[in-house]
Parts: structure tokens; C-alpha cells; sequence
């Protein structure tokens, strides 16, 4: 136990529990938007069911990386045709390439089903078409996915198993702290879940770019990354990551201002 307490330690927790705060952001966002789907009285308690699963498996996943990291990174297919598509596909890849392609679809799918609507008040009832075992599933499924890039990124910064698994109950404590608030806060401004699904969208793509380098990071082998017609597969930084979530953000928050200006002037004009 003392050689846990140590200064090294204790610094590298911090550093985790600030990443997997940051990293967290867009899990915590799907299921505040996901629990949604699910019976109105089962809200609740598929957002709490779903992040405790979520987070024990998370720690069972970390568990088995660090005992099997070896394996996983050894790319198992490499393709090697030159002008067409090159480099080497791992475990890795493509967890990053199923996640990406399964959120993008989703958040396509949600933007799909509002252009639909005829009627907003209805809408609430309509979104209950999931029983709350789907939702549950969902929830636990795409944590595991959006964690493999924390638990990465966790794993290059110490692979002390008990400093990481404390940074991951610490993460999931403060997502059920949070995800009500968060819900609450879709549920009466509702306009911002279509921009939480355009920011789904975009991680989406950070996953599909974090697939290209996979199997060249874990070998320390820039040959076998991705590259497509010639084209190298870069994922996109954080920096232009949170820097676009930024702009979304601003962008929504300057329009509704702006709405609610002209709807106020219209409603002045038409008492005179």
C-alpha cells in the first residue's frame, strides 16, 4: 500500500482523472441523448444502470489490456497494395472503425428523425420506442467503445492497474453525478441536442482518424499506417477537436440569441 502513496503516483492520478474528464465529455453526451430513447419513468435509472455497468466493464477492460497489450498490437492483416490502400489493421483499428461508424450512424439516423417531425410536443413520447434493457445495452456498448481511447491514453501514461482503475470509479462517480443535469438541460433547450448530435458526428470521425494510426503506434512503425489511394490516415488533433466544438457551440449560442431578439421585435410589431 505505501508504494502506491507515492508522489509519482499521486501526480499521475490527477493527470488521469483531468484526461478522463476530458475524454468523457462526448461518452457522457451520448448517453444523456441515448437515455432519451428509452420509457420516460426508466430515464432515470437506465442513465444510472447503464454508466455503474458501463464503468465496472471498464475496469475489467483495463485489466485485460494491460495483461494482453502485447497481443492486441500486433496487426494480425497488412495491406499492401500500393496506390490503393497500405498499412496494417490491429484489435485496435478496428474497435476505432466499428465506433466510428456505428456513432456516425446513430447521430445521422437522430438528426434524420427530427427533420421527420410534424409535431414537436409529441415528440417526447415518440422517442420512448426503446424498451430500457436497448438502451441500457447501448449505453454499456458504446462506453466500452469511446473508452478504448481513454484507456490508451491512460495505459501511456502509467500502467500502475490500481492508480488506473481509481482515476475510472472516480470518472464514473462524477458522470452520475452529472448526467441528469446534463438531460434536464437537453430536455428544456432542446435545440441543443441537435448540436450534441453534430458533435457525436464529429467524434465519430476522430475515431475513424484514430483507426488509420493504430496498429503504426502500437508497433512504433510508421509504415503501417493506413493510407488510401495514397493518402495517410492522420486522426484529428484534440486542439481541432475541442476547437470545433467551440465554433458549434458559440454558433448555436449567438442563433438563439439571435432568435429570441427577432421573435421578441416581432411580437412588439405586431402589438402596434
Amino acid at each position: 500500500m505505501a508504494d502506491l502513496l507515492t508522489v509519482e503516483n499521486l501526480g499521475n492520478l490527477l493527470m488521469l482523472c483531468f484526461l478522463q474528464a476530458v475524454l468523457g465529455f462526448d461518452n457522457l453526451l451520448y448517453i444523456s441523448i441515448e437515455s432519451q430513447r428509452a420509457p420516460v419513468a426508466q430515464q432515470k435509472s437506465v442513465r444510472y444502470w447503464g454508466i455503474i455497468i458501463a464503468v465496472a466493464l471498464r475496469v475489467v477492460l483495463l485489466f485485460t489490456m494491460i495483461q494482453l497489450i502485447d497481443a492486441m498490437a500486433e496487426p494480425f492483416f497488412v495491406f499492401n497494395t500500393p496506390g490503393v490502400i497500405e498499412g496494417g489493421v490491429n484489435f485496435a483499428t478496428c474497435v476505432f472503425i466499428l465506433g466510428g461508424i456505428f456513432i456516425m450512424y446513430t447521430a445521422v439516423k437522430e438528426i434524420g428523425h427530427m427533420l421527420t417531425i410534424e409535431h414537436l410536443d409529441t415528440d417526447v413520447s415518440s422517442k420512448s420506442g426503446k424498451s430500457a434493457t436497448q438502451v441500457v445495452f447501448l449505453i454499456v456498448l458504446m462506453n466500452l467503445i469511446f473508452s478504448f481511447d481513454s484507456v490508451l491514453s491512460a495505459l501511456a501514461i502509467t500502467d500502475v492497474f490500481p492508480v488506473l482503475a481509481i482515476a475510472i470509479i472516480l470518472s464514473g462517480l462524477a458522470m452520475l453525478l452529472l448526467a441528469d443535469g446534463v438531460t434536464r438541460f437537453l430536455e428544456k433547450n432542446r435545440m441543443y441536442e441537435v448540436l450534441g448530435l453534430f458533435i457525436l458526428l464529429i467524434v465519430g470521425v476522430v475515431l475513424l482518424g484514430e483507426a488509420g494510426q493504430a496498429a503504426a503506434h502500437a508497433m512504433h512503425d510508421d509504415t503501417l499506417a493506413l493510407k488510401f489511394f495514397g493518402y495517410e490516415v492522420v486522426p484529428m488533433s484534440k486542439t481541432t477537436f475541442y476547437f470545433s466544438v467551440v465554433v458549434l457551440v458559440a454558433v448555436e449560442v449567438i442563433q438563439s440569441g439571435y432568435s429570441r431578439k427577432l421573435n421578441a421585435e416581432r411580437r412588439t410589431s405586431a402589438h402596434h
